[in-house]
């Protein structure tokens, strides 16, 4: 492809109301909620400032000022931790505001993920840029935003991440109509369609909350209407531009969508259940925690054996 302007700028969608948490989230952002003693968003920040995006606007609204907090001096705690000579602690709530340049925009109404996207426009400009969503994050061992960008500037276009699951899963995301390229990780999409019922859906591989968008995203998101749910679905206008016509083995500018085949370390923070089962996955993984917490675990879930066959 032609030289590209290399990805440095990553977006990260995180206005939603958090309904499935209440009443946790009544007056606390769900991105906010601790993954054991860290909220589910800094990891976010953290795999794009690990794949060198380093600029990071965050599209919030208005009860998500906790976030900007969050990744901004709290220099009165400092005082008290540098007191106390919790040189630990210290370290770990400075280390929230070096991480990346933090920059913020609001999504002034609920219209949807695509546009959420469309309000960073004017702070990513006409770049390749990336997007995570704010309620899951990828293993840190697991390159899997590094290896997106490689393929955008092989390919060009924009570039997402699949998963394959279930059969009877896959009418809860964005499912992907795809075909195989030369590397085994990357397909062509040639299709998309949001949450299709079952026997409708042209594959088991959905779109997780990982993209690398061409700046083209934007002019396509201006003219997309809303779909599913009254609300502008990215998805819908990844679909415009995975379909754009290829007759005369050319893409307009920006056009063509190609899919990483992800199977690593996911974790989804969306939803009790998952939820759940992230903070247990990191506290088996912590070595602060680990040597105590498991045994109890053990016995924990022994004891429930043991219950059940009362």
């Amino acid at each position: 492809m032609a030289h590209s302007p290399p990805v440095s700028k990553a977006v990260i969608p995180a206005a939603g109301l958090g309904t499935r948490f209440v009443p946790a989230t009544k007056a606390m952002p769900k991105e906010m909620l601790p993954v054991i003693d860290t909220p589910a968003i800094q990891y976010v920040v953290e795999e794009a400032a690990a794949a060198g995006l380093t600029n990071v606007l965050m599209v919030t609204a208005r009860s998500k000022t906790n976030i900007e907090d969050h990744f901004d001096r709290n220099v009165e705690l400092e005082e008290v931790l540098e007191a106390k000579g919790d040189e630990i602690g210290l370290a770990s709530i400075r280390a929230s505001n070096q991480i990346a340049s933090m920059h913020y925009v609001r999504q002034g109404q609920p219209l949807g993920l695509g546009h959420a996207v469309l309000c960073a426009a004017q702070h990513v400009g006409n770049e390749p840029f990336a997007v995570l969503l704010g309620d899951d994050f990828i293993d840190a061992r697991d390159k899997l935003l590094q290896r997106m960008i490689e393929v955008r500037q092989q390919y060009g276009g924009s570039i997402i991440a699949l998963m394959e699951v279930e059969p009877e899963l896959v009418s809860s995301y964005g499912v992907a109509t795809i075909k195989p390229t030369d590397a085994d990780d990357v397909v062509a999409v040639t299709d998309l369609v949001e949450k299709p019922a079952v026997g409708d859906a042209p594959s088991n591989w959905i779109v997780v909350g990982r993209y690398v968008c061409d700046p083209a995203i934007f002019d396509v998101l201006r003219d997309t209407k809303p779909g599913r749910g009254g609300e502008i679905q990215l998805t819908d206008a990844l679909r415009t531009l995975a379909r754009t016509d290829r007759s005369d083995g050319a893409l307009r500018d920006g056009g063509g969508v190609h899919g990483v085949l992800f199977r690593g370390r996911r974790y989804d923070t969306g939803n009790k259940l998952d939820y759940l089962q992230t903070v247990i996955k990191f506290a088996c993984e912590r070595p602060d925690i680990a040597p105590e917490f498991v045994p109890w675990l053990r016995g924990y879930l022994k004891g429930l054996g043991s219950d059940s066959g009362k």
